[in-house]
């Protein structure tokens, strides 16, 4: 019987784009995985999807007034979209707001809910919105930490200390929709009873046993995972609600789940199962046999914010179900920061996939420059930190000078010596690639072991021993003396067959990259089960390229950044670094402008905020800075002196919108009454920007 392999990633949340952190987390080194499991002709399938339902998305959808609809299938796209441009190749990209999924989901629950002892009804309070009349998800609700004094954690996480939370530990909660105090008021759930799962749990992450049997080797799994679910485990487990009363998600499909929907924790990894069965819906296969088969290896590809959901409540559903397979990995990664500090996207601190792919279009090779980068620097064990200088150096030191420059010695000099035909030599093939088939070995040994750091550091240690061993027979000295040296014809045809296995093993690693290493040889694309039959044939004494082969002709593979005929590549790096410094600056300028003390949420609706439109401006008589503008407010006019006549011309201003203190008291400015304050916005330059409305919004219109 064959093994399958069902590999699995995160389901990114589709509330938001993708920055670099992602990518390095759950999805580049699971690609490389199942890349390398496929070139070994191995029976896999990976799958993932956009997780669709949380209050996170409600949340979103209600500030920007539109529906959690729009804004699930805005990040959905964008994200498959970018995954793909990256080369990120999952067998199906799935999402949990298809009604397949909803059907798994709903039909799990139902199981579970059947068989009995799984689950317990709880009558409790919770936090309440009378204005908004619903109840409130955890993540509606802000106050005071009551561990670190944070005034802005969450009713489930303070963001600030890490400590999670309940909302009714929150000290003065406020409902994030009203801005109100909510109320309790009771309402009836379902609870997963994880607590009566513990015991077998423990032995199976801490002595890899299922029901007395082995099921996996311990010593295999990372320290920090095993040692994050220990730790739960020595907390105790808890019964945890599996439904909450929210208006977006999947429907509780038995009696009394009215207006209530299946908890985001418990509807998300089933999007795995989901996902699969469409792709065997699709593809004509049996999605039981990846689930429930005894010889299929289920992997779990995440970050270390997931290790708990992985390792502890999704593999207790699983076995609560019954006939599911566990997970005989979770290879988790830590965190990726960038440039010494965490992602932040309301700093602009970082950069997001889709915005790499943008700004680095006209970058050679950019997908896998930023692939091999962040290999390079995959946080695998411990925290790593991004950095653009580094991008650089792993660009030009190890692509280009490295294997690029290696190839290109060995396929310019193929086609000088022998005009592309690959010489015959009478050496054993395996004899004078002893060395280089064993840095091979170790490659494929280090991805086996999910160490894919390691294992691209061998790779380019392969194409090292390669330009190293040229460099030694040097045949462009010896070709001088006696061009038909048979000692030439060795060294150019072992060098081939190096090529030969950068092409093959490279291709996990940058996928761009080596189907041109095949056309450089003139091989054929690349296709399941070749990396096997390769390594077979070569440790054999058999030609990955054949005396007689005519290969391709040479072609630069990675245009350097530093490079003093063409700086083109290197101002897309400065440019990024220059976003960082302004980001910088701008912080410095706030740390001497601190934020005001803190206001009352009444204090806050006393100001009446309009939109409105200037029709007319002049400048103030004997007054440099100011400007006398009318501003049109739909059922009247004002007239408004602002301090903007350093950045604006009186004749560019007609026209523009604007937001507009309306019920400020009069000021006279300059011997001119003021009737209001034009809101502005100041950059780290001090420089004045209008905060104005969406064209055809129209004049008079409140500002909440």
């Amino acid at each position: 019987m064959s093994k399958k392999y069902l590999i699995t990633s995160a389901l990114p949340y589709a509330n938001g784009a993708l920055h670099l952190g992602h990518l390095a987390g759950a999805y580049l080194p699971a690609d490389i995985y199942v890349r390398y499991l496929r070139l070994l002709g191995k029976d896999v399938v990976w799958v993932c999807g956009s997780d669709e339902h949380g209050a996170a998305i409600t949340l979103r959808a209600k500030k920007e007034g539109i529906s959690p609809q729009e804004i699930i299938d805005k990040y959905h796209f964008l994200n498959k979209d970018t995954f793909e441009k990256l080369g990120i190749s999952f067998d199906y990209y799935h999402r949990t707001s298809a009604q397949l999924h909803h059907e798994t989901a709903q039909e799990f629950f139902l199981k579970l809910h059947e068989k009995g002892g799984q689950f317990e009804e709880r009558t409790s309070e919770q936090y309440y919105d009378e204005e908004f009349n619903q109840f409130l998800a955890d993540r509606y609700i802000i106050g005071t930490c009551p561990k670190c004094g944070y005034e802005e954690a969450y009713g489930d996480q303070c963001e600030n200390c890490g400590s999670d939370l309940s909302p009714t530990e929150l000290i003065n909660p406020r409902s994030t929709l009203s801005g109100k105090t909510p109320i309790l008021r009771q309402t009836t759930h379902w609870y997963f009873k994880l607590d009566q799962h513990e015991a077998w749990l423990r032995e199976w992450i801490e002595n890899g046993k299922m029901d007395g049997n082995e099921h996996h080797n311990p010593k295999e799994w990372k320290n920090h995972v095993t040692g994050q679910c220990l730790s739960w485990l020595d907390g105790g487990l808890n019964a945890r609600a599996i439904t909450r009363d929210l208006d977006w998600g999947i429907p509780v499909p038995v009696e009394g789940g009215e207006g209530k929907v299946l908890y985001v924790w418990f509807d998300a990894p089933i999007g795995y199962i989901s996902s699969t069965r469409q792709w065997a819906k699709e593809n004509g296969k049996d999605w039981e046999a990846y689930w429930k088969g005894d010889d299929t290896q289920l992997i779990h590809f995440i970050g270390k914010d997931n290790i708990v959901f992985h390792c502890i409540i999704f593999p207790a559903m699983l076995k609560a179900y019954g006939d599911y397979v566990l997970p005989k990995n979770v290879p988790a990664n830590q965190f990726l920061n960038f440039e010494g500090q965490k992602f932040s996207k309301s700093r602009g601190w970082g950069i997001e996939q889709h915005e790499y792919l943008e700004s680095f279009k006209d970058f050679p090779n950019k997908e896998d420059a930023l692939r091999y980068a962040l290999i390079r620097n995959m946080p695998e064990n411990r925290d790593a930190d991004f950095k653009w200088d580094e991008f650089v150096d792993f660009h030009d030191k190890e692509l280009a000078d490295n294997l690029g420059n290696f190839v290109n010695r060995v396929i310019v000099l193929t086609n000088k010596y022998y005009e592309g035909v690959v010489p015959e030599t009478t050496q054993p093939l395996a004899e004078g690639l002893a060395e280089a088939i064993s840095i091979a070995e170790k490659i494929t040994s280090e991805i086996e072991h999910f160490s894919f750091r390691p294992a691209a550091q061998a790779l380019m240690e392969l194409s090292s021993w390669g330009n190293t061993y040229l460099q030694e027979v040097s045949p462009w000295k010896l070709f001088k003396a006696e061009p038909d040296s048979p000692v030439i014809k060795e060294c150019m045809f072992n060098c081939l067959q190096i090529v030969g296995l950068l092409s093959l093993l490279s291709a996990p690693f940058i996928p761009f990259t080596a189907p041109k290493l095949r056309k450089l040889l003139n091989l054929d694309e690349l296709q399941n089960g070749d990396l096997q039959k390769a390594l077979d044939a070569i440790k054999s004494g058999q030609a990955l390229v054949s005396s007689g082969h005519k290969i391709g002709a040479p072609e630069l593979l990675f245009a350097k950044v530093i490079d003093r005929k063409d700086d083109s590549r290197l101002q897309i790096i400065n440019a990024q670094k220059e976003k960082l410094e302004a980001v910088l600056a701008g912080e410095k300028k706030a740390e001497r402008e601190p934020i005001k003390p803190t206001i009352e949420f009444d204090d806050f609706t006393k100001i009446d905020l309009r939109t409105g439109t200037i029709t007319a401006a002049e400048k103030v008589p004997k007054a440099k800075k100011l400007l006398k503008l009318t501003v049109d407010l739909g059922n009247e006019e004002r007239t408004v002196v602002s301090g903007i006549a350093e950045f604006y011309k009186p004749e560019d201003l007609p026209g523009q919108t604007v937001v507009l203190v309306a019920n400020l008291a009069p000021r006279k400015l300059r011997g001119v009454e003021s009737q209001g304050m034009i809101l502005m916005a100041e950059n780290e330059e001090g420089k004045l920007t209008f905060v104005g409305t969406k064209e055809g919004w129209g004049n008079g219109f409140v500002v909440r």
